[in-house]
């Protein structure tokens, strides 16, 4: 089989071939249709993120197929069943072998694109908005990068969940993809002044931040007393440097919002989370926005798309 591998941290990963993978206890192996990229896939590359595996491995952290085999002892969906698995590794190749717990059994009315750039984005959005900022019908939620995967999906989770909505962007066409998903009021973080347009509002309640940099700093300050900040990702490269005593005066909560680790020590938040965004699918309440496919032998540009931040929404690869 065919898989995009990186062999090491110095080079651009290539694809390779590979001898079909045997599934172990608990185990299926799937045939992929599709895999969803990711900003930790690019970090991945070259080892600073969180959750490197080690080398070599696969990209590809969530993907979309059809059961092929199970391993011994396994109680999971049979062959022939459509799932869409978070697996961390392994998405861009032909087939992979992921723990069965793990696997999704799709609605027939999503497609494998669509289920390849669901889980990741709107599990991250709704874990941390319902579960970490207990967001409330009538606040004021600030969305940064707005139009990247997990922010898009904040939009339309923050929205339904009934806050008025600030989405910040870059440019206008990012913006309007935003505006699309249910923001109230935009802000382009290219000419705008974040904190003064936020603050013109009457400032915020809760941000979702997966940017970090001079962008939190200014949504820092242009948050309301007892305030709550997500710290979703760092896409700007900087992690912001947080002054505790400003924290104090104002009464803000900065929290973290890791969607995978609570497979490791609460795995029922991330369940009940995929089975209401599931059932918001089905009666057509949410939507994912992919906004680039490429096949598998061109991963490579994929992955190039997404680091040059010329996608919104979701970037997926299909695998023919």
């Amino acid at each position: 089989m065919r898989a995009f591998q990186v062999s090491n941290f110095d080079s651009p990963p290539q694809i390779a071939d590979l001898p079909l993978p045997e599934p172990g206890p608990g185990q299926i192996r799937l045939r992929i249709n599709a895999c969803g990229l990711n900003f930790a896939d690019l970090l991945m590359m070259t080892g600073t993120y969180q959750d490197t595996p080690a080398l070599p491995f696969t990209l590809g952290m969530e993907v979309a197929g059809i059961v092929d085999a199970t391993g011994p002892d396994t109680d999971a969906p049979a062959p022939g069943t459509r799932v869409a698995v978070f697996g961390g590794q392994g998405g861009l190749a032909e087939y992979g072998c992921f723990d069965a717990a793990r696997a999704v059994v799709l609605p027939d009315a999503m497609d494998d694109v669509s289920a390849a750039a669901f889980q990741i984005a709107y599990g991250t959005s709704h874990v941390a908005l319902a579960h970490r900022a207990r967001l409330q019908p009538g606040e004021t939620l600030l969305v940064l990068g707005a139009a990247g995967g997990v922010g898009l999906s904040a939009v339309e989770i923050g929205k339904l969940m009934g806050a008025r909505v600030i989405a910040s962007a870059r440019g206008a066409d990012k913006l309007a993809i935003a505006k699309a998903a249910g923001a109230d009021h935009l802000i382009d973080a290219e000419t705008d002044d974040l904190r003064a347009a936020c603050r013109a509002l009457g400032g915020v309640d809760v941000v979702y931040d997966p940017v970090g940099g001079a962008q939190f700093t200014a949504a820092f300050r242009a948050c309301r007393p007892e305030a709550r900040i997500l710290s979703i990702g760092f896409a700007s490269g900087e992690v912001p440097q947080i002054p505790a005593n400003h924290l104090l005066v104002k009464n803000i909560s900065v929290m973290g919002l890791y969607w995978g680790g609570y497979l490791a020590f609460r795995p029922e938040v991330v369940t009940g989370s995929l089975a209401t965004l599931l059932d918001w699918h089905r009666d057509g309440r949410i939507a994912p926005h992919v906004s680039h496919t490429f096949p598998l032998d061109q991963a490579a540009d994929a992955l190039a798309l997404l680091q040059a931040r010329k996608s919104t929404g979701k970037v997926v690869v299909t695998v023919p």
